[in-house]
């Protein structure tokens, strides 16, 4: 097989799939990146396939066959960018970004800092880019950010941006993270982290055709890596509830994207009511799935320890930006930070005509991180059908950020390469949602028995109610 896949199966700690269960086809470069986005995105995607026939074999003992496509796995990490709707003449046309987002994106970019260095800034969601500003002290535009930046020394304006509880990174050369404190933790951890954290006897898996039907999993998070994670397992027949509240900011493509198969509702967390509601949602719960900063669920009674001291058998998961243990753990990050400290961002190349570090064509670090979540998840609920037990799984930016850079490079042969519109028309899915019909990018993993699908179309948030269905 190849290197990638060889470490996503080891985390598995079972025999190696046999001879010819696991087929993996064509290579990169898919984008014009200097990274193997579709052979590393196509490994982990082929890891989960392996996961759920494992669950399979443990409900009927037969295993499948497991095919993907390298195109198709790194068409994955852009799949927002494909979707689209009909226009008056019935013809379908991409969805543009939101206005926010088309401004954040101009603006979160690496700037040149006073000493030389690079230092990408973040201003996704209002009140990230609001703690942003109070550092900066400037206009929201790319002309004053670049300005307020050239002003600051690199290392000064991270520390100043952390303060703030705000999000941004030094662009550093991947030998540079490996040396500092925290990247030198998480190279000493896997790619993904499965800790067991209470006892139970064995719980098998629920009957029914797919592999998760009767799995129930709470997915509390937003933008990306989470909402990817618990995609996943809806489209391996999970009853997945999006929790999320009224307040709380969105990125309406990225909603309608990675919500396939998914119920959503509303629960303000600040309210103890519904609080409550969401506590006993939980200790009904097979998975639990948050990407809050560390100490936000201790607050709410809603850690791993507590949930699993309430709901033995628990598979809990958490999704940050730069994993547990190290100096960094406790600040925020996103996609382009994860690219920013780990040296991808560094190697990718750089912009012509301004010279500054140019950042991946595709939300890699977001997309495998949801995978290798969704992974975990598949594997933990396996040990629990086989030998009991509540367990903690941990996923991060950075970790993934790691593991793609550690695949070494390519090179490019042309500018925006991409996938061409007759091999994307081959994996696209028309749906009629609570949005209108849409276009968007199917599941790409294929199996022998148990083909993935989402059951249910994206809904619009907040409109089912807090409870399970039967």
């Amino acid at each position: 097989m190849n290197q990638s896949f060889d470490e996503v199966i080891g985390i598995r700690k079972l025999a190696k799939p046999e001879d010819g269960e696991v087929t993996i086809t064509g290579e990169d470069p898919v984008f014009t990146s200097r990274f193997k986005l579709g052979e590393t995105t196509a490994s982990i995607l082929a890891g989960v396939g392996v996961a759920v026939t494992d669950i399979h074999e443990l409900k009927t003992g037969r295993r499948q066959k497991i095919n993907i496509d390298v195109r198709h796995a790194a068409a994955t990490c852009r799949s927002s960018l494909y979707l689209s709707q009909p226009n008056i003449n019935g013809s379908f046309e991409p969805i543009s970004a939101s206005p926010s987002m088309a401004h954040m994106r101009s603006i979160t970019q690496p700037w040149q800092c006073k000493d030389g260095r690079w230092y990408l800034p973040h201003f996704n969601l209002p009140h990230l880019h609001d703690r942003v500003m109070s550092v900066l002290q400037c206009e929201s535009n790319p002309k004053a950010v670049a300005q307020a930046v050239s002003e600051w020394d690199s290392h000064e304006l991270e520390e100043a941006i952390a303060s703030a509880r705000a999000c941004g990174s030094i662009v550093r050369s991947n030998d540079e993270w490996l040396k500092h404190p925290h990247g030198d933790m998480l190279s000493s951890k896997p790619l993904v982290e499965i800790e067991k954290i209470g006892e139970t006897e064995p719980i098998p898996f629920p009957t029914g055709k797919r592999p998760l039907d009767g799995i129930r999993v709470l997915d509390l998070t937003r933008i990306l890596a989470g909402p990817i994670a618990a995609r996943t397992l809806a489209e391996n027949g999970a009853n997945v509830l999006m929790v999320t509240a009224e307040h709380l900011p969105q990125v309406p493509e990225h909603v309608m994207d990675t919500s396939h198969g998914k119920r959503s509702c509303f629960l303000n967390l600040n309210k103890q009511k519904e609080l409550e509601a969401l506590k006993n949602l939980s200790i009904q719960a097979d998975v639990f799935s948050q990407g809050y900063r560390p100490g936000i669920m201790e607050k709410y009674g809603l850690s791993p320890q507590q949930l699993a001291s309430e709901r033995p058998g628990i598979i809990y998961l958490s999704i940050s930006c730069y994993g547990h243990g190290g100096p960094f753990s406790n600040r925020g990050g996103w996609e382009q930070i994860a690219q920013s400290a780990t040296g991808i961002c560094m190697d990718n190349g750089v912009n012509v005509g301004d010279g500054r570090p140019k950042l991946l064509p595709a939300s890699a670090c977001d997309y495998t991180t949801g995978y290798n979540g969704a992974y975990g998840v598949l594997l933990a609920l396996a040990r629990r059908a086989r030998e009991g037990g509540s367990y903690h799984v941990r996923v991060s930016l950075c970790r993934s950020g790691m593991f793609i850079y550690q695949q070494g490079h390519v090179e490019p042969a042309q500018p925006n390469m991409d996938l061409s519109t007759q091999e994307l028309d081959k994996i696209m899915l028309e749906s009629d949602c609570a949005f209108g019909k849409i276009k968007h990018l199917g599941p790409v993993l294929t199996m022998s028995e148990t083909n993935p699908f989402w059951e249910k179309p994206s809904p619009i948030l907040g409109s089912n109610g807090a409870n399970w269905l039967n």
